[in-house]
């Protein structure tokens, strides 16, 4: 059998006998497999010649070159068949394998026999190997027969599954994932795999948690299964192993006996002290060792790798760590994937991607329609990343088989990632559910997970009395009851290509093919008008933030993180709302970001961003922006000031028609009281003069598995070193050396998916340079007309496979992101307002329906007649007060502006339009003390000038409420809240 390095053979004997020496194992079991795509049935036989096939490492979706190169639906399906030959010289009494997915759905013989089936093409599965296996040290062969057809349908129901998409899950199909080998004794701990092995492992959690203190109670419920012939008593052990990985407790439970053939739960608790809580970029992890013993022996021993937090949803708001957090982060498509590899990549540069999130200051990661693999789930502890977790839907609820799959598909994804601390959700679908799906799914949370800390809901889900949160999908919802917070929001797509207006290749904002027939201009921006997209979005949920009143909006995630070879709008054939590019070059929105989500709830004033580049021509005169949550900004050229940026969105300072000149573009934030608080500059890079290749790899290095990767940056810059923001230049690269070229991605044929020419776009790009079998020394040159080439060398290093098995894991040498430090004390915000209680209200029409207009219930609302007489509300306080802001929900909050006329105790304090919005519009009022609050709706003359509202695929409001609103005299009102300010 081919190796993937030879080392002598006492390394070897020595590796091995330790291995066997010990009480349970875990192999990688990813390397030496074959693939071929094709269907024979005889290719389940182990005799079967497969000498030809290709030779593969695991994680490899055999169409992984369709990944950006084709659009979703044009993915690549058929039949594929993977083998591997392996023996196993262990003489334990079990061996497990633990496949974390396959797509879509794989029959599974060894040595011959069929051994199982798995088929809903997203979870981790389990197959007990042991009664199909050869004696030890006899060679055994696996196959898998995989089917990746978009309409595979369930062998035993005929049913297809309503996740197996063509619009959002990418279809990257066989072994995309990890497959893991365990090797236990007869009596031990099962493992997290209900399918097809029924088992639900070992589940830790903590409980009594006092944060200040750093104390908890950590508790432990072990399945474990006597598979021997006699009954044994059995005691579970418990160590925790802090991240340095000292040993900070050991606790026990008491003797159990349990029966031949049993499977029985042992539990057992202890309080810890001093400990370090999970958090928001601070991704702190304890090893808990989990081991049972009998007659004083130990036989068998479980490592789980998990971090305590303590959550609450209450009052509209989330709490992490007695802390409140306001969501903000992103929905990214679960296959979370890369060009020409698909979602297949190591587990270094998972933690790369999602750590990039992070930095952008967002605390949650959504991932969609279904349940991310065990690398991103892991990947988000460690970097401090929280995640909401679906199990696997595509839009709206379902009945019969179809649901049922739902069900299975979230117990065993609850099973399987219960320990994961960065898991703070359960998404149960897309769209809402009937409130009877959602008693049933909860049922199944508060099975498997009761005392995780985790809330269970899904998408909308206004006034369910059984959902944990909610929230819509485009629009901003609040409540003071349990947290609503968007799912997706701002859908703007463009290219990380287009700066603006004004700059190479001069796209044209907007520009590009329609979309439905429509105008798709909003699919096609610029960084500049994407970036401002963003700002804009995010200020309407901000102001609607934690300490702005009773009810709130607990924020919202962007759609999405990274381009994505998904669901796509615009001139490409993948989609491009990231924040950074199919390589994670980060785009403006991304800084943007960074900037405005930089503090738990209210914003930190010491970031800043400057949008753009400053590489022109003299005949260029062009808006400036900056972003910034100080209060005031300065911008100076080449040291002369140009004044102070106009502000608005709260975070977007503008400078009106700069005109271009070289040098230096320099912003300067203030606070209140004109103290500087940060700057920011941007230089005038000289002409290009060469190019430059950094190399980004694990920090164990690179591994010569056949399934490593290493991401290289080229950048064209000037003779200082400085990256030209300009730069188009064609890219040719050479590559010697073992490894594998999977290239990058660029706008032109095919995306140049492959191709080893490819162009830099805003002076940069990246590449991706698979591992081979075998370890040596890599160069890399590149090359381009009229600059210095740059050349890169580096080296593979070799692992030890033998006979299939590995003790070299990908996640082996990575770290806890600890940068952001332990959630800090105190609060988290400063309210601004006083919530002013409404306790009676009368209307000029349907005055029996007025108090669903401050029910707390968004999917209800009053409107009158369509009468202008009969088009107003006077709403009674408990108690007189000085009235500041009227915020207020209005039917139609996204197309329609009302002409308002508001007086407190018959007292004129507003006459004015309203904004179009997301969802809530606020009113000024002139401060004025009473007890009485009317709205009026008037036949005002002012103009509806402004543009509509989109919010993209948001032509049908998507809030339930939709009455003809096309007369004047209509007024209708979902919410109302009344405020008295509390800033002076």
């Amino acid at each position: 059998m081919k190796k993937i390095i030879l080392l002598s053979s006492v390394l070897f004997i020595t590796f091995f006998q330790l291995v066997i020496a010990q009480v349970r194992e875990k192999y990688n079991f990813n390397p030496d497999w074959k693939l071929k795509v094709f269907d024979d049935s005889l290719a389940s036989q182990p005799n079967y010649n497969d000498k030809d096939w290709e030779n593969i490492t695991l994680p490899h979706a055999w169409n992984e070159d369709d990944a950006f190169q084709k659009s979703i639906d044009k993915h690549t399906t058929g039949i594929s068949w993977y083998r591997k030959h392996f023996k196993i010289s262990s003489t334990k009494s079990k061996v497990f394998l633990e496949f974390e997915g396959v797509r879509f759905g794989a029959e599974i013989w060894i040595n011959g026999k069929y051994a199982g089936i798995h088929e809903n093409g997203v979870m981790a599965f389990g197959i007990d190997a042991t009664p199909f296996l050869n004696s030890a040290n006899e060679e055994n062969v696996i196959a898998l027969r995989i089917d990746n057809s978009w309409n595979y349908h369930e062998k035993s129901t005929n049913s297809t599954w309503q996740w197996n998409n063509k619009n959002f899950n990418a279809n990257y199909g066989g072994m995309p994932k990890n497959v893991w080998l365990h090797t236990s004794g007869s009596i031990y701990q099962t493992l997290p795999l209900f399918s097809n092995l029924g088992t639900t492992g070992t589940y830790i959690y903590a409980s009594a948690f006092d944060v200040a203190k750093k104390t908890a109670q950590i508790n432990i419920e072990s399945q474990v299964r006597n598979e021997s012939a006699q009954a044994k008593n059995i005691i579970l052990e418990t160590e925790v192993l802090d991240l340095e990985g000292k040993s900070v407790a050991t606790f026990t439970s008491s003797a159990q006996s349990i029966a031949a053939g049993e499977t029985k739960e042992i539990k057992s608790s202890s309080n810890l002290k001093n400990l370090e809580f999970w958090s928001w970029g601070y991704g702190y992890l304890y090893t808990v060792i989990t081991r049972i013993k009998t007659d004083n022996q130990i036989i068998d021993e479980v490592k789980t790798k998990t971090g305590f937090r303590k959550t609450e949803f209450k009052d509209g708001m989330i709490y992490l760590n007695d802390r409140v957090l306001v969501m903000k982060g992103y929905a990214q498509r679960t296959s979370n994937e890369w060009p020409a590899v698909g979602m297949s990549v190591p587990a270094w540069l998972s933690d790369y991607s999602n750590k990039l999130m992070v930095e952008s200051n967002a605390n949650l990661v959504r991932w969609m329609h279904v349940t991310p693999w065990k690398q991103d789930v892991e990947s988000s502890d460690r970097v401090g990343l929280m995640q909401a977790m679906p199990a696997g839907d595509a839009e709206s609820d379902v009945s019969g088989r179809r649901w049922e799959q739902r069900k299975e598909l979230m117990r065993d994804a609850i099973i399987y990632n219960r320990n994961n601390p960065s898991i703070i959700f359960y998404e149960c679908g897309n769209e809402s559910i009937s409130e009877s799906h959602m008693a049933e799914m909860k049922e199944i949370k508060y099975k498997y997970d009761p005392k995780g800390g985790r809330a269970i809901g899904s998408r909308e889900m206004l006034n369910s009395k059984v959902s944990e949160y909610g929230g819509e999908m485009l629009y901003i919802n609040k409540s003071d009851t349990q947290p609503l917070w968007a799912m997706e929001y701002s859908r703007d797509e463009g290219l990380r290509k287009y700066w603006d207006d004004f700059t190479p290749p001069f796209h044209k904002n907007g520009d590009g093919p329609l979309y439905n027939n429509q105008d798709a201009s909003s699919y096609n921006r610029n960084q500049d008008t994407h970036a401002i997209e963003n700002i804009i979005r995010w200020n309407e949920f901000w102001a609607q933030r934690p300490g702005t009143g009773k009810r709130v909006s607990s924020g919202g995630v962007n759609i999405v993180f990274s381009d994505t070879n998904t669901h796509y709008r615009g001139e490409e054939n993948y989609r491009r709302s990231g924040e950074v590019d199919a390589m994670r070059i980060p785009k403006d929105g991304f800084f943007a970001h960074k900037v405005m989500w930089d503090g738990w709830v209210d914003a930190n004033p010491k970031g800043m961003h400057m949008i753009g580049h400053w590489n022109y021509t003299d005949s260029v005169i062009k808006d400036q922006y900056v972003v910034s949550a100080a209060q005031k900004v300065e911008l100076f050229l080449n040291g002369k000031s140009l004044g102070f940026g106009e502000r608005s969105e709260n975070f977007l300072f503008t400078f009106p028609k700069v005109k271009w000149e070289a040098g230096t573009l320099k912003a300067v934030s203030y606070d209140e009281k004109g103290k500087q608080i940060a700057e920011k500059s941007l230089v005038t890079a000289k002409a290009a003069k060469k190019l430059k290749l950094t190399l980004m790899q694990s920090p164990t290095g690179f591994k010569a598995d056949g399934a490593d990767l290493v991401l290289v940056e080229v950048e064209v810059v000037d003779e200082n070193g400085q990256r030209c923001p300009t730069a188009l230049n064609m890219i040719n690269f050479n590559l010697e050396g073992p490894a594998e070229w999977k290239g990058g991605i660029a706008q032109g044929p095919n995306n140049y998916i492959l191709a080893q020419s490819l162009p830099v776009e805003g002076g940069v790009n990246r590449v991706l340079i698979r591992s081979a079998l075998a370890a040596g020394k890599i160069k890399l040159t590149a090359t381009a007309d009229g600059l210095q080439k740059a050349v890169l060398e580096f080296a593979s290093s070799p692992i030890i496979v033998q006979n299939g098995l590995s003790k070299s894991f990908p996640a082996d040498g990575l770290t806890s992101n600890l940068d952001r430090g332990p959630t800090p004390k105190g609060a988290s915000f400063i309210p601004t307002r006083e919530t002013l209680q409404i306790v009676n209200a009368t209307a000029g029409a349907n005055d029996k329906d007025v108090k669903a207009s401050f029910d707390n219930n968004e999917l209800s609302s009053w409107t009158n007649d369509g009468k202008l007489s009969t088009a107003w509300v006077t709403y009674e306080l408990a108690k007189k007060s000085r009235v500041d802001e009227v915020i207020l929900k209005l039917n139609g909050f996204r197309t329609r502006q009302y002409p308002l006329r508001i007086t407190v105790d018959g007292k004129d304090v507003f006459n004015g339009l309203t904004d179009r919005s997301l969802g809530y519009v606020l009113v000024k009022c002139k401060p004025t003390v009473g007890s009485k609050v009317s709205v009026y709706l008037v036949d005002s003359s002012l103009s509806d000038s402004k543009p509509q509202m989109v919010e993209m695929n948001g032509k049908n409001l998507d809030d339930g409420n939709s009455p003809a609103l096309t007369g004047k005299g209509s007024l209708a009102i979902i919410e109302v809240e009344i405020y008295k300010s509390l800033i002076k």
